[in-house]
């Protein structure tokens, strides 16, 4: 492959090389050769669709629980009175390189990573993540929200945008305010993630509400939609193809169907589900059902590593009868195009990012993809750089 200024200008045998297909005089063109006597398959970076960095001091600090109520009073527990120091974020972000991820779907309360992340070599969709059940006006919270954003400094490579947490933890006209806030980036919100956000939006009761009740957030203003979680959200104006609904384990069919065809996107965090107790994703209704899927990490507070391979093989054993081409779309071109950064990201052609990685792979195995989504060590992984 040759590259030139960054970006991808030909790839393939002999052919793709022709002087019609490169300027050669061009001093900045490059050509990356994977490395030799080793057998290697090469790869683009790869896409976490959905962490939340700024968590990542809370590694190992929050053991599993039973239910995702309970594992959110342990987080709650650990954050009141503490700071997010950046010292974790960025090893986390070196975690996130070294593993082979170049684009990251990242949710922050605290914007605490930006400054983070615009010193690494990784790009993000940064969602700035609003929370808030009981709002007097929610426009003045949405256009506070916004400033907070216009004082950021520009990156390429970084795009801030404002998002809801979840239905059981922000006003429906919060919500709203925010779908309306900003029509051309990509939207994500914990959606359908427990039983107990199911129960909570049918009829107000269970251990969510006892949770806002405690903290002090309850309103008597707001009452249950009555109906699940896609159907409340669309009647916010909120299905679309910019939505991004993360964790998915409550979906139903028709949730699904629905989904799709308004060209929505679902991330799955398998390993994250099991460890907060919000169950198992039915990971193969969720390619079954033709809508986009992404997948992520979650933040180290809910997970071993930020390994998105160690995530595939997740994937993998919850859904062995999808094609393992599937899931590296899924990692790869999917969350791209999920996070807005399609045009740059996810697959290797011309025109795009030579964000590249190179992949050992062990004498006698047949499948290569089949091999790459059954979990990739960080030894194995390699950035191709220019000699």
């Amino acid at each position: 492959m040759a590259v030139e200024q960054g970006r991808v200008v030909a790839v393939g045998g002999p052919s793709a090389f022709a002087p019609s297909a490169l300027r050669r005089d061009r001093p900045d063109r490059e050509e990356r050769v994977a490395p030799s006597g080793e057998s290697w398959a090469i790869l683009p970076g790869l896409v976490n669709a959905h962490t939340h960095l700024e968590l990542s001091w809370l590694r190992g600090k929050i053991r599993p629980a039973e239910s995702m109520p309970a594992w959110v009073g342990g987080l709650l527990a650990h954050r009141r009175n503490a700071a997010d120091p950046p010292e974790p974020i960025a090893e986390a972000i070196t975690e996130l390189r070294m593993t082979g991820t170049a684009l990251v779907g990242d949710v922050t309360n605290s914007l605490a990573c930006y400054d983070v992340l615009a010193d690494s070599d990784i790009s993000a969709a940064v969602f700035h993540e609003l929370l808030g059940f009981r709002v007097s006006d929610a426009a003045s919270v949405v256009a506070e929200a916004k400033n907070r954003l216009v004082q950021l400094t520009p990156y390429e490579w970084l795009r801030p945008v404002l998002v809801p947490h979840a239905p059981y933890s922000v006003d429906p006209d919060l919500i709203r305010a925010i779908g309306q806030s900003d029509q051309h980036h990509p939207l994500s919100m914990h959606l359908g993630e427990s039983r107990e956000e199911v129960q909570f939006l049918h009829d107000g009761s269970g251990p969510w509400r006892a949770l806002i009740e405690m903290l002090g957030a309850w309103t008597d203003t707001w009452q249950p939609p009555g109906c699940g979680p896609v159907e409340y959200v669309a009647r916010l104006g909120l299905v679309n193809d910019r939505l991004i609904a993360v964790h998915g384990v409550q979906f139903t069919d028709a949730e699904l169907a629905r989904l799709a065809a308004a060209g929505a996107t679902v991330v799955t965090c398998p390993r994250s589900n099991r460890w907060t107790g919000a169950g198992t994703p039915p990971v193969e209704r969720f390619y079954a059902s033709g809508v986009r899927i992404a997948i992520g990490t979650d933040s180290l507070a809910s997970v071993e590593d930020l390994n998105l391979f160690h995530e595939m093989a997740a994937v993998r054993r919850l859904a062995p009868s999808v094609a393992a081409s599937r899931r590296l779309r899924s990692a790869t071109l999917d969350g791209a195009e999920a996070l807005g950064f399609g045009r740059d990201f996810g697959s290797i052609e011309a025109g795009k990012r030579a964000a590249l990685i190179a992949v050992r792979v062990p004498g006698g195995v047949v499948d290569v993809e089949e091999y790459l989504v059954g979990g990739i060590a960080p030894e194995q992984v390699r950035w191709l750089e220019a000699d």
